[in-house]
């Protein structure tokens, strides 16, 4: 009987340590388990990455594939990677920004720090992201802004210490099931109570104290009608605002009254008065993609932040945790030269980018001097060859047809684990390694950095990611990787000794340290040391002191007000779209479903079905929005507000409808409201897309 191999779950970003076992006989995972011994879920474990990581319904792809003649093919790993060199060259040679890469919260953090060192290092092209930029970009910004620093200040161990759990546009019941019970259970004790923020009444409301649903989009609105009411009923923690923060008395200067706000918001002031109770006590504000998807999702992050600033929640117990999506986002932040340099060193920085170009031995001036304009921008520029990995853009990306045609007028690479939508658009197609087959490290949403380990071999047609990565870069750029297929702990080495002395720290991390503790959260600058709480410290005899990177040492208040919607209901489209998460919607669905999509499924309030009764066909209907159109099965759910129409935003034919307007700020596009209208299946003007795996 095979042995067991402790790994981390790579379904989302809790980070649990998990068990896994391989097949006797062939490949593959047998049995799947939580590992007791890992410091982050001590053995608890959901069903969905169990079932994910021992028996995904994706359809795999085993041979590398070539496109000829219009139709893709079955080859070898040399003709396969000579074609996607050939082609990645030819687009560089026009014009490093061509070359158009993006990468993906599913990749190690080894394969992460590779990719980027090839697009920034090797190509030089500012047009380089990843797919976390379109679920957490605006929680990094607000970071950044708020603090000086990308991460949250909170970690699990806060969450049995808080008084109050503020859940605001997030569903982690769903999202993430090991960190939501942990909530629950915390909420279960006397006087601590649970509050759910959101149009819906989700799982996460079902579960919940009290909801409070805002209009769609008010969010802001909502956030400094809370705000008003601590100033109003002098519930600001004055010392902490004085000692610790810059711009209160410039936001007092601009925050509307509680009411005010309350009515722009579409709540009532009884449910005003309870959030600010909320906040006055020791509270963890979580919040997720609700928030982030949004044209003003970094200044509505923000002034959450706000709201535990001036109510004082900077200590142990509470504070402002965004829950992150993707299993390893935040490594892909904070490794990966997307968003910043390795160890989040900024980019307009000569320093930063002299010291990251003499570690890769490269031309300083090849490195870009920004980030780039992000992942939707990159498509607009209409690149001469895209180079996806783990990632799935045709379904992932908002205004989804605008994407899939110029994707479709691209050199495409498209390397993942799945056959997926993007990968039937591919010129070349190459299979990667997936969980329980990769070996290298992770990153969780509370800065925890744990090992995935392969418990199984893979079949002869796949390579893990870092393989591939460092062997395209090799063939490109000769120079760049000291091997074609180094070994993951010597990358992690490097990007580790990048980091040392910055903010996110990892230096004193090891693959030996990790094999000894399980688990190492950063900041981590020696083999001792390890991260708690952020910017916060207590002194002997108990006094409190605070610490932030910002240029004055203190945390940032905000004034952003709220605006208008980008796509306002009307006449023509008077339905209001949100789209949000499934169980099992992770990454597009592909691990969780095999060959055609299924239905798409949208939940509308029965009175919203009744209305448009005489349009509904078999129990269907087409919903319409400016970009497209796609025919969904009808759910009929109290839970979802009058005029609102709620697709899971995984499903490939949603994004269809979607705006690929953005914020300014972070870049992320405003997944959540746009306007559409209900019409009989048979009225509809567009083809419905119908996706289908290859064979």
């Amino acid at each position: 009987m095979s042995d067991w191999v402790p790994t981390t779950c790579m379904r989302c970003a809790v980070g649990c340590g998990h068990m896994h076992r391989a097949a006797d006989v062939g490949y593959g995972i047998d049995t799947v388990r939580g590992d007791a011994a890992h410091p982050v879920n001590q053995g608890l474990a959901c069903a969905r990455g169990i079932q994910e990581s021992r028996d995904p319904d994706g359809q795999w792809l085993t041979r590398p594939m070539v496109r000829d003649d219009g139709e893709l093919r079955q080859t070898t790993w040399d003709v396969a990677l000579a074609r996607a060199v050939e082609g990645l060259r030819e687009a560089h040679e026009t014009d490093p920004d061509s070359v158009a890469v993006l990468g993906s919260g599913q990749q190690t953090n080894e394969a992460a720090y590779a990719l980027g060192k090839v697009a920034r290092g090797g190509f030089g092209t500012r047009m380089y992201d990843a797919n976390t930029t379109l679920c957490m970009a605006s929680a990094v910004t607000a970071y950044y802004q708020a603090f000086g620093s990308d991460a949250p200040p909170c970690t699990y161990a806060d969450i049995e210490d808080a008084d109050r759990h503020v859940v605001w546009g997030a569903n982690p019941a769903v999202a993430h099931p090991v960190m939501f019970r942990w909530i629950r259970q915390a909420a279960d004790a006397e006087g601590v109570e649970l509050l759910t923020v959101d149009p819906i009444r989700s799982e996460t409301a079902e579960n919940s104290d009290h909801h409070v649903a805002p209009d769609p989009g008010k969010d802001l609105a909502l956030a400094r009608a809370v705000l008003a009411r601590l100033v109003e009923t002098d519930r600001v923690d004055e010392a902490f605002v004085t000692e610790a923060t810059d711009g209160f008395e410039e936001l007092l200067a601009t925050l509307p009254t509680a009411a005010e706000a309350a009515e722009e918001a579409g709540v009532a002031m009884e449910e005003v008065d309870l959030l600010a109770d909320a906040m006055d006590r020791r509270a963890l504000l979580y919040w997720g993609m609700g928030i982030n998807q949004h044209v003003q999702g970094t200044e509505t992050a923000r002034a959450l932040v706000d709201l535990t600033l001036a109510s004082g929640n900077l200590r142990p117990g509470g504070g402002p945790f965004s829950l992150t999506g993707q299993a390893n986002s935040m490594g892909t932040r904070v490794c990966s030269s997307k968003g910043s340099w390795p160890g989040q060193r900024a980019f307009g920085d000569p320093d930063h980018r002299r010291l990251v170009a003499d570690a890769w031995d490269v031309p300083v001036d090849r490195l870009p001097d920004d980030p780039g304009p992000g992942p939707v921008g990159m498509l607009e520029t209409e690149p001469e060859a895209v180079w996806a990995v783990a990632t799935n853009p045709v379904a992932g990306m908002p205004d989804a047809d605008s994407a899939r045609e110029t994707l479709e007028d691209t050199f495409l690479v498209a390397q993942d684990a799945f056959h997926t939508e993007t990968t039937r658009l591919a010129d070349v197609v190459l299979p990667a390694a997936t969980w329980g087959e990769s070996d290298g490290t992770t990153t969780n949403m509370e800065r925890t950095i744990s090992r995935v380990r392969a418990a199984t071999e893979v079949p002869s047609g796949v390579r893990q990611d870092l393989d591939i990565v460092a062997t395209i870069g090799s063939r490109l750029f000769p120079a760049l990787f000291d091997a074609t297929s180094p070994d993951p702990s010597d990358v992690f080495d490097e990007f580790a000794a990048l980091t040392e002395g910055t903010v996110a720290d990892c230096s004193g991390i090891t693959y030996d340290r990790l094999d000894e503790a399980h688990a190492v959260r950063w900041p981590a600058p020696d083999e001792e040391s390890a991260g708690g709480y952020r910017y916060y410290e207590t002194e002997a005899g108990g006094a409190e002191s605070w610490a932030f990177p910002t240029a004055s040492g203190n945390a940032q208040f905000s004034t952003g007000r709220q605006g208008d919607l980008p796509e306002p209901t009307d006449d023509d489209y008077p339905l209001t779209l949100t789209t949000a998460r499934e169980a099992d919607g992770y990454n597009t669905g592909v691990r969780s479903r095999g060959g055609a999509a299924g239905d798409l499924v949208a939940r509308l309030h029965p009175e919203t079905v009744a209305a448009h009764a005489d349009r509904v066909v078999d129990d269907r209907l087409t919903v319409t929005s400016r970009r497209g159109s796609a025919t969904v099965l009808v759910d009929e759910d109290e839970g979802v507000p009058r005029g609102m129409v709620w697709l899971p935003i995984h499903h490939p034919a949603t994004n269809r409808l979607t705006l690929s307007e953005r914020d300014p700020q972070s870049k992320e596009p405003h997944f959540k409201q746009c306007a559409v209208r209900l019409v009989a299946p048979e009225a509809s003007d567009a083809t419905d897309m119908v996706v289908e795996a290859d064979d």
